[in-house]
């Protein structure tokens, strides 16, 4: 196994992980956003008024794109170990 397998290997794991969190951070900037325009347009300044907001649409996301985030890392993590052999051999 030389350096460009383990190259290859660090970047489809990052790539994996940007793609698994992608939704919620996606999820998460849009519901800030829209809450701040909120915020700017009613002139409320109140921090916590955009935690419940967040954390109900980070929940529905997860319910909704669960069972897809969670298959990607399960094709992930099983081609990641079907390569063992190919790899120390």
């Amino acid at each position: 196994m030389g350096p460009d397998t383990v190259i290859d290997l660090g970047q489809h794991a990052l790539r994996i992980a940007v793609i698994i969190a992608a939704p919620l951070l996606v999820v998460a900037l849009a519901v800030g956003l829209l809450i701040g325009f909120f915020q700017a347009a009613t002139q409320i300044n109140e921090s916590t008024l955009s935690f419940i907001p967040k954390l109900g649409a980070m929940v529905a996301t997860l319910f909704f794109a669960g069972p897809w985030m969670l298959h990607t890392l399960i094709s992930y993590m099983r081609d990641l170990f079907m390569s063992i052999p190919s790899m120390i051999g």
